[in-house]
């Protein structure tokens, strides 16, 4: 697997995607400035974390004009792989790559913990080495992560079958104890309509490694691997 990291001014996950793929994956990994108008020729492009331009206006609302975002799009339409996480999701919303927005958290604070997820389709790019009966223990660290849409696209990511994460308790279940930040039904992480785009919220990046607590993120990675062997 070949990817590239998309950083821009703020970002502050770049490096940790990287020890994820080059190291833990040993996969071929590069940093793509900003600025670029081309990129690599690589199977997969990440779009990570961080305060990309500070977060002025409103989160992903700068980034998306950034120069490498065109060629980011046309990677998406060609069919390519595109995961964009946490402050990635957000851009990938405001580029139009994804349907909906992120809202502030419902509790107005940012929020840094670990976070239960289940699977909602394992028969993706993303999620092929996944159970949903095995609950992914994963970090989530944002001050605006709830997710919103309205009862239409939310019908039509329910009867896609892409909404593909959601937050749940340690037992499984949808509630608001469960939900860190109001998202709408809970959602974590949907894909686009191709299935070759993934936002998440929460950071797979963070969990690949026994060592940071968890290694549930790995399998995202895996699955991807999988995908393109």
């Amino acid at each position: 697997m070949k990817a590239a990291v998309i950083v821009f001014p703020g970002s502050n996950c770049d490096t940790d995607c990287w020890h994820a793929l080059h190291d833990v994956m040993e996969s071929q990994v590069s940093y793509v400035w900003h600025k670029e108008t081309s990129l690599p020729k690589v199977d997969l492009i990440i779009l990570p974390g961080g305060f990309s331009y500070g977060d002025y206006l409103r989160t992903g609302a700068i980034a998306r004009f950034s120069p490498v975002m065109q060629a980011v799009k046309k990677h998406a339409e060609s069919g390519k792989l595109v995961i964009g996480i946490c402050n990635g999701f957000q851009v990938l919303l405001e580029a139009g790559l994804l349907p909906g927005a992120m809202l502030r958290n419902q509790s107005l604070n940012f929020i840094c913990r670990h976070v239960y997820l289940r699977t909602e389709n394992t028969k993706t790019i993303f999620t092929n080495q996944l159970k949903p009966t095995k609950l992914l223990n994963i970090p989530i660290a944002h001050g605006e992560g709830n997710y919103y849409c309205d009862s239409e696209t939310l019908e039509r990511l329910r009867s896609e079958n892409r909404i593909i994460f959601r937050y749940v308790s340690e037992d499984g279940r949808v509630n608001g104890e469960s939900n860190p930040n109001g998202s709408v039904e809970s959602i974590a992480g949907i894909i686009n309509k191709k299935g070759n785009v993934l936002g998440m919220m929460p950071h797979p990046e963070r969990a690949g490694e026994d060592i940071l607590g968890s290694c549930d993120g790995r399998a995202i990675w895996e699955s991807i691997q999988t995908s393109l062997n």
